[in-house]
């Protein structure tokens, strides 16, 4: 990369991850500022008025400003506060309406904090926009064309972020540094000491950045009207009786068992696998197993190895590619199906409806440039779903969650779960 009079923004949060990006691509010889976004905050919460969204609040702002004053960048401001309202925080609370588990960060990260940054920064004529993101991503001739963008893990796999970058696009990784890649959190943490910046021990913020508390529930529960219901056990077995390990509910009018044996506090408080909160006094522990919300039941089992937790095929939607071209199916990689979760076996094939992204999602994207190949026979290209078939059932896979299909260190792509089938 030809580094003379190419000019980047660094997205500075306050924290030592962008802290040292920002130094390094200084360091290389790059005409480097940093950024500083704004976005959404809860204005009042729970009596409250003085919450400040994690990623941008007021101290996070002056540590970015202590660290570019110590290394001699400018710091700049954006206000992406209305977008990331609309879609994030938004999506957020829909999505949990609907019964799904949203990712907030793979989404903002493609439609917000890189995204848009990335669109902004072209306009005011940078070339580049780094973050402190831990995944690499690399130049690479192909035969069919000059050269593509690939994405890859990052070498410190427990710091790898690569999960949630899975929807970025060509256009999008043309614009892109990720100066962290190469390195190990520990290795990071020596240089921002040895630079002298000022948060070189500052902690990692880890919660989702638009919610006040620790729990995202009582969120939830300022957002969506929570309607109560029965929890249900699932496939009550002679053993289960025997040993004692559930309360036998009583017999209805009817003379039959409801199976109902407590009562739940609104689905949107609940997600598949899930075993605290879950509260049946005096029995357990239970685990979540499906959420019907036609009939506002939650269903749930006692044992944690129950095959009612465990799918071996999905359907993922909206698929992004991080080739840009559509792949030739079906074909064998691995599958994360949540962050930090084991990659798994497993085979893509076309889905038997491979519907688009949704008219909202899509019609966002066109807007920014994008380009989405038409479906061919055999192929499935980026807005498509697409079905995956698992080697070994999956335990917990959850609709609304990211799943990101990896070739070794190499990321292809990924989608959001939407159906699961057992």
């Amino acid at each position: 990369m030809k580094i003379k009079n190419k000019k980047v923004i660094v997205a500075m949060s306050g924290g030592v991850d962008s802290s040292v990006a920002a130094k390094l691509m200084q360091g290389r010889g790059f005409k480097t500022i940093g950024v500083f976004l704004h976005f959404w905050k809860e204005s009042k919460f729970a009596g409250k008025t003085e919450f400040e969204n994690k990623c941008c609040s007021t101290k996070a702002f002056l540590d970015a400003s202590r660290v570019c004053h110590r290394i001699g960048i400018p710091l700049y401001t954006m206000n992406f506060g209305k977008i990331f309202k609309k879609e994030i925080v938004d999506n957020f609370i829909n999505e949990y309406k609907r019964g799904n588990t949203p990712n907030p960060c793979a989404r903002c990260n493609k439609l917000v904090k890189l995204g848009l940054l990335v669109k902004r920064g072209e306009k005011l004529g940078f070339d580049y926009v780094a973050s402190g993101h831990y995944a690499r991503s690399q130049k690479s001739k192909v035969k069919s064309q000059k050269y593509i963008y690939k994405l890859y893990k990052a070498k410190d796999k427990e710091k790898d972020q690569s999960y949630f970058l899975y929807n970025l696009t060509q256009e999008q990784l043309k614009h892109l540094i990720f100066p962290l890649g190469e390195f190990k959190k520990e290795e990071v943490r020596k240089m921002a000491r040895r630079f002298g910046l000022p948060v070189h021990a500052k902690k990692d913020s880890q919660e989702v950045c638009f919610i006040p508390e620790k729990s995202h529930n009582e969120f939830l529960r300022r957002h969506i009207k929570m309607k109560p219901g029965p929890i249900k056990i699932l496939n009550i077995t002679s053993s289960h009786l025997k040993n004692g390990s559930i309360l036998i509910p009583p017999l209805n009018k009817g003379g039959r068992r409801g199976g109902i044996i407590g009562e739940h506090n609104g689905l949107p408080l609940y997600t598949i696998g899930q075993r605290r909160g879950v509260e049946i006094g005096g029995t357990g522990p239970y685990y979540v197993a499906k959420l019907d919300y036609k009939k506002n039941i939650l269903y749930v089992v006692n044992d944690a190895r129950d095959k009612a937790l465990y799918s071996d095929h999905l359907v993922a939607k909206n698929v992004n590619w991080i080739s840009g071209r559509p792949l030739k199916m079906p074909f064998s990689c691995e599958a994360v199906i949540r962050y930090r979760h084991k990659p798994a076996r497993c085979l893509i094939e076309t889905s038997p409806n491979p519907v688009r992204l949704s008219a909202h999602d899509e019609a966002l994207l066109r807007k920014e440039g994008e380009f989405f190949p038409p479906l061919r026979k055999g192929r499935v290209g980026r807005g498509y779903n697409c079905l995956v078939k698992f080697s070994q059932p999956q335990r917990a896979i959850t609709p609304g969650q990211s799943v990101v299909f990896y070739k070794g260190d190499e990321v292809l792509g990924g989608g959001v779960i939407d159906k699961i089938k057992n």
